[in-house]
């Protein structure tokens, strides 16, 4: 590939995997869409990209009310109405009232830019069709100003979903797609030493264990995930805490990993735990 490539960053370590799948969307020119658990670095990607490949960084946070005309322009008519009111602005020039979003941000941009659309699934079912011409074409047109405007550079577009929709067959077929699988232990000591270069190796071990022994608990409703370790982690290496405990209930800060009341209780209930993995009779 005659293109920079993407090789992670100092602060996201990414597996082979995720590294081919980005650079194949930059080679194709497509969109990637990422799916993985929640806290498997899918919207943290996106930045990592553009620091890595010195890029503007743009970002669409997705809400449940979002509407795909929000990414390209609002036409701010209250504005309009209020300099028309008060009479101290000039109103025939419209395009001062055109606001853009970030996809015509991104399109705009003077160089090849990283655009994240965070957590696409959360709209209606229909924003990623609404989508589609514009993200195919990387041109949009403006009505009140009778205008096409179209793409100086086809941007790295980053979608992240957490699977919470399914997304439509039309959409699927343009974008290059990647599942972040969880980190196995050898890439996670590697992510915890990127946050934690001095982590003595005993406390992450030990740390690293009790975690994906959690993990395994089937029942849990929400596992423990990627930044929920590194901010175990964190606090106990502020209160130099020790990993040393004879109940469940004595394992410090739990509440940081472990999230829900019923998967505390769950937790600590013996008919769905075998203590003895964690050291306890």
């Amino acid at each position: 590939m005659s293109f920079n490539q993407f090789n992670g960053t100092d602060s996201y370590i990414a597996s082979d995997e995720l590294q081919n799948a980005v650079n194949v969307a930059i080679a194709l020119e497509k969109p990637l869409l990422i799916k993985g658990e929640p806290g498997t670095g899918k919207t943290l990607l996106a930045k990592n990209i553009a620091e890595s490949l010195k890029k503007p960084f743009f970002i669409w946070n997705i809400k449940s009310t979002t509407k795909a005309q929000e990414g390209l322009y609002v036409y701010d008519t209250v504005s309009r109405l209020n300099d028309a009111r008060f009479k101290d602005k000039d109103i025939s020039n419209v395009k001062q009232y055109i606001k853009f979003g970030q996809l015509a941000k991104s399109f705009l941009s003077d160089e090849k830019s990283v655009l994240l659309i965070d957590e696409i699934d959360k709209a209606d079912i229909e924003f990623p069709n609404d989508l589609l011409n514009e993200l195919d074409n990387m041109t949009f047109y403006i009505y009140e100003t009778d205008e096409f405007v179209s793409s100086k550079h086809r941007p790295i577009v980053i979608i992240t979903s957490n699977s919470e929709k399914e997304l439509p067959d039309a959409f699927l077929r343009r974008c290059i797609f990647h599942y972040i699988e969880f980190p196995t232990p050898e890439l996670m000591k590697d992510i915890v030493n990127v946050h934690f270069p001095n982590i003595e190796n005993k406390l992450m071990n030990h740390a690293l264990e009790i975690f994906y022994k959690l993990r395994e608990i089937d029942q849990l409703r929400k596992k423990p995930s990627t930044s929920e370790l590194i901010d175990w982690i964190a606090i106990l290496l502020k209160t130099n805490s020790s990993l040393s405990f004879d109940k469940l209930s004595d394992i410090p800060f739990l509440g940081t990993l472990i999230k829900k009341e019923e998967d505390l209780e769950l937790f600590k209930n013996s008919r769905f735990v075998d203590k003895r993995k964690f050291g306890v009779l």
